[in-house]
């Protein structure tokens, strides 16, 4: 391992805590319950305080929670975990209602607003889908309310299914581009072995994400209540990582966990993403070999999107190349047909083709709807070197 798993984490690593100003947080079944003997209300107030009290700090925060399904098998009066889909979909459409209202309550409490939001696989598996998702979020965070979010269990079955709530915190931290996933589960971290087994594991206080001797430490399964265990939070920090976001896993009832982390304070394990989380996005765009199509500029666009790094306006393109949808990646060519750009478009090729040199001012006469003022955002456009 690059880290050292038995030393504290160090001054670089504190500071990046510290400047963690988008956080994406998920709780599992198991502390949500209470290992399954329903809500924990007082646990969950807890939590509740601490993100009101990010917030008021001017740190933007997402709870991911698990405990929908658990919380219905209470109601419902089972002991067991049900087999059958329509079973498990039931007890989620049931202990949802449960669950949404205590995080409503006890955010309110606090002085914070809150909204419920389901998702699916399917959601981020379409582009459209997926933007709307992620526009819908960052709206939320904008207006100063904190999004809940757990899958869709009464819809989804095993083919669409994220599999984990560990894996959808992965996902989320990605589609808002967070800067910190924090898991916060019934363990303290990772070890290097199970320390039920082996008198000799060592606690790992830092590693890089995506290491694979992670994968081979975590081993196991989860609690009986829910679904998953470390090697899904180790998988999902390597996922976070994809797009620049460092992980935490900690034992979610450590006192004031969460705001003793964004003061730097080494709990639990922290996985540090290999790269931040703007270079991870554009190499994501700098990689793809193939793109959906193109827009050709004139001089004095070519000029601002090399020299000033400015955003490509729709009155900058002078023709659309191609088919493509809005969120694809597509190439900016200048007036000679160079590429001197790509970036993920905000409209697709028909409604492109529209507003070629057109001013913002008129997109929403043209389309009838205005998705945003920019064709390409700066912080979604790689300069091609």
């Amino acid at each position: 391992m690059s880290q050292d798993s038995t030393a504290g984490i160090g001054p670089g690593h504190q500071e990046l805590l510290r400047a963690a100003r988008r956080i994406v947080v998920k709780v599992g079944s198991s502390l949500v319950t209470n290992e399954g003997r329903g809500l924990d209300e007082a646990a969950i107030g807890e939590w509740c305080r601490q993100l009101a009290a990010l917030a008021r700090d001017g740190r933007e925060v997402i709870m991911v929670s698990s405990g929908a399904i658990a919380e219905g098998m209470k109601r419902l009066g089972w002991s067991t975990r049900p087999r059958e889909l329509h079973e498990l979909q039931a007890a989620a459409a049931v202990g949802q209602m449960g669950l949404a209202q205590m995080y409503e309550t006890k955010l309110r409490e606090n002085g914070l607003g809150s909204a419920q939001v389901l998702l699916t696989h399917a959601d981020l598996a379409d582009r459209e889908r997926y933007l709307n998702a992620r526009s819908t979020l960052l709206t939320l965070l904008g207006l100063g309310v904190l999004p809940v979010i757990n899958e869709n269990d009464t819809v989804v079955n095993d083919e669409i299914k994220f599999g984990d709530n560990d894996t959808l915190g992965a996902l989320v931290a990605n589609l808002v581009e967070a800067d910190l996933l924090v898991i916060l589960t019934d363990q303290r971290g990772l070890y290097t072995a199970d320390p039920r087994r082996d008198p000799s594991a060592q606690f790992v206080h830092v590693a890089r994400a995506g290491e694979p001797e992670l994968e081979a430490m975590a081993g196991g399964a989860g609690s009986s209540i829910g679904k998953g265990g470390m090697i899904t939070k180790i998988l999902a920090a390597k996922r976070a990582a994809g797009s620049g976001a460092s992980t935490v896993i900690a034992w979610g009832r450590e006192r004031d966990a969460l705001l003793r982390l964004v003061q730097g304070e080494g709990i639990g394990t922290l996985l540090v993403a290999p790269t931040q989380k703007s270079q991870a996005r554009k190499r994501w765009m700098a990689d793809h070999l193939q793109l959906r199509g193109a827009v050709q500029v004139d001089e004095g666009a070519a000029a601002k999107l090399l020299g000033d790094g400015k955003s490509l306006l729709p009155i900058g393109m002078v023709s659309v190349e191609g088919e493509f949808s809005r969120g694809d990646v597509i190439a900016v060519r200048d007036p000679a047909g160079r590429e001197i750009a790509r970036g993920l478009a905000n409209y697709a090729s028909a409604e492109a083709r529209l507003l070629c040199r057109r001013p913002t001012a008129e997109i929403e006469k043209l389309l009838g709807y205005v998705a945003e003022p920019e064709m390409i955002h700066r912080t979604n456009l790689v300069v091609s070197r």
